[in-house]
């Protein structure tokens, strides 16, 4: 006979206190629910329930071997519901953080594509650079840039972006072009604004060595486009990543200041709650971004 039969209809008479209950409750005859506990028993070599005229209850071994079978059912019932949940079209509200810079400049102008492929999708973009904490502020997901540090959360990753130091020609002529890290320090910095660790640029050094560079701001916004825009107007040096200076890079509005420096490689992942199973309109939209996105090389924006 099939184990996990057996174990149902052990652990449903325990349930409903009989075996005709347990019957009723599992659509079978009480010979056949009496034929599997029996079975069940045979095959353990162990008596599992107490039988009197009145009532049946579980012996001390058949009470211990009931909660590891409860157990077992009850996962076998959440992998069929998890097969049936990622088989599911993906539907509802889709809650996503997403850092200004990336959304505004990469992810709304592709959104429309997912909402035209799941019209039973609608999603809510919130434009934030900082971490949100997803669970507690009603997110499904956000995309982060960087190392991983919560280990609560699953991610999984979407591409790479370099960093860079980047400032106009112009900019350069007029004040000179640094030789190495040392020397920004004699140079108008563009800075994020939005919290105080961004005063702080961690930059690799040619040797390997992370160096950190920190100098009051000439200018500081919260915005990654406006700190472009600045940089282009000759405003100062930024450093920023490739998915947003790449397209002035390439028509020489900006240019890499000091190109002998190693690449700071940075990787975007996207990150949500862990569970017992990922929903459907979670899933579909990690897919739709590696699609769109995962072919870019760090450099490639």
């Amino acid at each position: 006979m099939d184990r996990l039969t057996e174990m149902e209809a052990f652990a449903t008479v325990v349930d409903q206190g009989g075996f005709t209950d347990a019957a009723r409750k599992m659509g079978m005859s009480k010979s056949a629910v009496s034929k599997h506990v029996s079975s069940l028993e045979a095959r353990l070599g162990a008596r599992l329930l107490n039988r009197t005229t009145r009532r049946v209850s579980p012996t001390d071994i058949g009470l211990a071997y009931y909660d590891r079978a409860r157990r077992v059912l009850n996962d076998a019932g959440e992998a069929d519901n998890l097969v049936t949940a990622m088989q599911s079209a993906p539907t509802g509200i889709l809650r996503i953080a997403v850092p200004t810079d990336f959304g505004a400049t990469h992810l709304s102008p592709v959104l429309g594509e997912f909402l035209n492929r799941y019209p039973e999708v609608s999603v809510n973009m919130v434009l934030k650079n900082r971490y949100v904490e997803l669970i507690s502020e009603g997110f499904d997901l956000a995309i982060r840039m960087g190392d991983m540090e919560d280990s609560t959360l699953r991610a999984r990753k979407i591409c790479e972006a370099t960093q860079r130091l980047i400032a106009s020609p112009a900019y350069l002529t007029e004040h000179g072009t640094p030789a190495r890290i040392d020397d920004l320090n004699d140079h108008r910095l563009l800075y994020y604004s939005h919290n105080a660790s961004t005063s702080v640029w961690k930059i690799t050094a040619p040797s390997g060595e992370q160096r950190q560079v920190r100098s009051s701001s000439w200018f500081s916004v919260n915005d990654g486009q406006s700190l472009l825009n600045a940089a282009i107007n000759g405003l100062g040096i930024a450093y920023l990543p490739s998915f947003l200076y790449a397209g002035a890079m390439r028509s020489g509005q900006v240019v890499d200041v000091i190109p002998d420096l190693p690449q700071d490689v940075q990787s975007l992942h996207a990150v949500y709650p862990a569970g017992r199973y990922t929903q459907p309109k979670v899933r579909a939209l990690i897919d739709f971004l590696v699609e769109k996105f995962s072919h870019r090389s760090a450099a490639d924006w």
